[in-house]
């Protein structure tokens, strides 16, 4: 199984995969990497699937952060073979990112996002490095901060109708010092979706700073997923 799918999460764009993409590239996978315009869920599970159908075969769908609430939902295309979330919202059928922040743990380390302005959020910039990147360069982590993509109400409170996590396998990589998503609540995600876990210690942004981790997480969901249909 050669066919690699990423999706981004909120506030930033597929540029971020870098790292994992020439990993994935030079280990002999085709990647590809999604661009989505985070105004709606429904709008980018659209244009994920249109992605997916360009594939010449099975593929492993990645998602980061609200990327996981993506795929899952754009999961149940019939080229996805397995599911790889990295740091991410792992949604049950009626749930959204908004409803799983609203119950986060009391104490848990919260995004710092500003009020929405004309039906889109932001995050605080002066706590961008901290909250979603600590281990990652503070000069890259001001860039990300100063260009983040505009997140939309919309696809902060979009609700999965059919978690493709229900009938497809997968791989949760959960990043243990992320301020982002809880890693309590990354667990409990993982653990309802019967998802194989690997912990690494590190921040929300895992996929720049630990590349070699999250590629290696993919790689054996591919080799899984394709001795699972051999």
């Amino acid at each position: 199984m050669n066919n690699i799918v990423l999706v981004h999460g909120a506030f930033v764009d597929g540029s971020g995969w870098e790292g994992v993409y020439k990993i994935l590239r030079r280990n002999g996978y085709s990647v590809s990497i999604v661009q989505n315009p985070t105004i709606s869920l429904e709008c980018d599970v659209a244009v994920t699937k249109r992605t997916l159908a360009a594939q010449d075969g099975p593929t492993i769908l990645v998602g980061h952060s609200y990327g996981g609430a993506v795929i899952t939902e754009a999961g149940n295309h019939p080229k996805v073979a397995g599911l790889a979330y990295i740091a991410a919202f792992a949604p049950d059928k009626g749930e959204s990112v908004a409803t799983l922040n609203k119950h986060a743990a009391p104490g848990a380390a919260v995004s710092p996002i500003l009020p929405p302005q004309d039906g889109y959020f932001f995050q605080d910039k002066a706590k961008f490095h901290a909250s979603f990147a600590a281990d990652v360069d503070a000069e890259k982590a001001a860039f990300w901060a100063d260009s983040q993509v505009p997140w939309g109400v919309a696809a902060s409170s979009g609700t999965i109708s059919e978690p493709a996590w229900r009938t497809k396998p997968s791989w949760c990589l959960i990043a243990t010092d992320d301020r982002v998503i809880p890693p309590e609540a990354q667990r409990a995600m993982a653990k309802r979706a019967g998802a194989t876990v690997v912990e690494v210690k590190a921040s929300h942004a895992v996929y720049v700073s630990q590349p070699s981790a999250v590629a290696a997480l993919i790689e054996q969901a591919a080799r899984t997923a394709k001795a699972a249909t051999a």
